[in-house]
């Protein structure tokens, strides 16, 4: 990949959105202070750090920015509700927009379109706590349609917040705990591999394997440095399966009708690639995937950022 230079579209006011309401604000506001550091080593920026609370239009309107870099997470941050307001305020963004943003955080309708597209998804069945509750007859679809172990996830977190691996005895205690987001999906577990794939703008920026000490690459795994995930990169596959994962990374991207920069989370097994999810704007800190996966490919932190504010830039 090769980061053109940014002279020609420099944006010299940037207006930084991060914190937010979601269960994700702590990492939104890592995030930010990783970008900040950055940016403030190049004096050509004026930089505003600001959150979307009551007075963030007006903040937004005095600052005048020319360029908002948008580094919430969650609901919210990432499901085309801030976008929407950005929109109508006529100001440009980073990472996706209104629709790509709230079908991308849709587990249910992201998957969807992956399945009618013939992208490997595993195979679901959605639950929800505002119909009466029979959980025979639900854990009964899971024996026919999924089988056991299964994965429990909110249909619009990311994260992994709320998203638990249960066996049919701990089914019902894993289901309670995710009452308070009214629908979820059931997934069939998948089995293998790790590996996530990122795209920056309409280019394959490369992949990464984790293996976390975890069950899986949870919440704690990709935040905390206690959790000690393996990250493994080149990763170990033919040349063929390194061609499929990114063009698949790369198609689930163009799908959605994505920009900047997208990370879709993979699992290998049986040498197939099942697509769990993708996410319009994943994690910049210092354990995040994509600035490691840039880095393998000499791209810098900073390099890295000033191409998502260009992509920003140049689109509407």
């Amino acid at each position: 990949i090769r980061i053109r230079n940014c002279g020609s579209w420099i944006m010299d006011k940037i207006l930084i959105l991060a914190g937010g309401y979601s269960n994700e604000r702590e990492i939104s506001l890592i995030t930010a202070k990783s970008v900040i550091h950055e940016l403030k080593k190049n004096k050509k920026y004026k930089l505003l750090l600001i959150e979307p609370d009551g007075s963030f239009v007006k903040k937004l309107r005095k600052f005048k920015p020319s360029l908002v870099l948008n580094l919430l997470h969650g609901r919210y941050g990432e499901d085309g509700y801030i976008q929407s307001v950005l929109e109508s305020e006529k100001v440009k963004y980073s990472h996706s927009g209104v629709l790509s943003s709230s079908l991308a955080i849709d587990k249910e309708l992201s998957k969807k379109i992956f399945i009618k597209n013939n992208i490997l998804t595993p195979p679901y069945i959605k639950f929800s706590f505002k119909n009466n509750i029979d959980i025979k007859n639900t854990i009964k679809k899971i024996d026919k349609n999924l089988q056991f172990p299964v994965v429990l996830k909110p249909i619009n977190e990311g994260s992994s917040v709320g998203v638990y691996i249960c066996n049919k005895k701990k089914f019902i205690s894993c289901l309670m705990k995710l009452e308070k987001f009214k629908d979820i999906l059931i997934e069939k577990y998948i089995p293998g591999r790790e590996i996530q794939a990122a795209v920056l703008g309409k280019k394959k920026l490369g992949i990464i394997e984790l293996k976390p000490k975890r069950k899986f690459y949870d919440y704690k795994a990709k935040y905390s440095t206690s959790a000690k995930t393996e990250h493994i990169i080149p990763v170990n596959l033919s040349s063929r399966n390194f061609n499929k994962i990114n063009s698949i990374a790369m198609k689930a991207h163009t799908l959605l009708k994505c920009r900047g920069v997208s990370r879709s989370d993979f699992r290998f097994y049986k040498d197939k690639f099942y697509l769990l999810e993708l996410n319009t704007q994943p994690g910049m800190t210092s354990l995040s995937l994509v600035p490691e996966i840039a880095r393998y490919k000499n791209i810098s932190f900073i390099q890295l950022i000033e191409e998502i504010m260009r992509d920003a830039a140049i689109n509407k």
